[in-house]
């Protein structure tokens, strides 16, 4: 599959190395060092573009950049319409937590930016220091990489990538669900937390029951 990544930081960079180890065509963008850019793509079998290159060029993009910069990295993406995004921002800025409309969860305040993808919150929840070093941990030591997104067909392909990755997906519902996923760390929530099959699975089954 090709995958356009847009923030080729620590977290984007690690899913483009995970993605392309697994044999996926990847093209890193939207970077402040564009001679680091290329190398990383070198290094990792990957192509490196400006990040309207990558949003032509993948069918799924992975959506990584800082909170407060997204609107200058979708400028420069232009439409996403028709693309699978994996958004894996959390709402940091200065201050605190970024500002998000009351009742909306940070998921959805991004799809309502990004008119026409099918946005998938996914890769967010771990740092990338961990994603990188527990990726491809195989039997009950796998580590879960929670999703969630109102397209259950772009949902099916993300959870294949994160597959791929070397984790266990585990979907959580629609993008209006998606509040355990996002910042800050708290009980409840999965954000900053690791977790395997059993407990991810018991923890959606107790969001199901509301308790």
């Amino acid at each position: 599959m090709k995958v356009g990544v847009i923030g080729a930081g620590r977290i984007g960079g690690n899913a483009a190395r995970l993605l392309a180890a697994a044999g996926h065509e990847v093209m890193l963008s939207f970077s402040r060092d564009e001679a680091k850019l290329a190398r990383t793509a070198e290094q990792i079998g990957a192509r490196a573009g400006a990040p309207g290159e990558a949003a032509e060029f993948g069918e799924v993009i992975v959506f990584s950049v800082p909170w407060p910069v997204i609107g200058e990295a979708l400028a420069q993406a232009g439409s996403l319409r028709g693309k699978i995004v994996i958004d894996t921002t959390n709402q940091f800025a200065a201050g605190g937590i970024g500002p998000v409309p009351a009742g909306t969860t940070a998921a959805q305040f991004n799809q309502a930016r990004m008119p026409g993808a099918r946005l998938v919150k996914a890769l967010n929840t771990l740092t990338a220091s961990f994603q990188a070093e527990s990726a491809g941990r195989t039997g009950p030591d796998r580590v879960v990489m929670f999703l969630c997104g109102d397209h259950e067909d772009a949902k099916t392909i993300v959870a294949g990538l994160i597959d791929d990755a070397g984790f266990a997906p585990v979907d959580l519902g629609g993008l209006a669900g998606a509040a355990p996923m996002e910042a800050p760390r708290r009980p409840g929530a999965v954000y900053g937390e690791e977790y395997h099959l059993p407990a991810a699975r018991a923890f959606v089954a107790s969001l199901k029951r509301g308790s």
